[in-house]
């Protein structure tokens, strides 16, 4: 799943968080979500260390940053969620 996805898809879980429909956020796809946020910050972090150019090391840090902004609001939603 590639990032945007995945924010895409706890978008729509903060959105149904909101609109007081938390029976419809099954904790499992949320479990699903962290795994695969976890497999990107992994594989940014393997990138960053393989490239060479400073600024794409930049551009990978800011994804990386971002990726873990969203693993740290999937963690929150899935703590409310329980």
């Amino acid at each position: 799943m590639a990032l945007a996805k995945s924010m895409e898809k706890l978008k729509k879980y903060f959105a149904r968080l909101e609109a007081g429909k938390v029976k419809k956020i099954k904790p499992s796809h949320v479990e699903k979500v962290i795994v695969k946020l976890a497999a990107k910050e992994r594989s940014l972090l393997e990138e960053i260390e393989a490239a060479r150019k400073p600024s794409k090391k930049q551009r990978l840090r800011q994804k990386l940053d971002t990726t873990r902004q969203q693993i740290d609001r999937a963690r929150w939603l899935m703590d409310e969620i329980r």
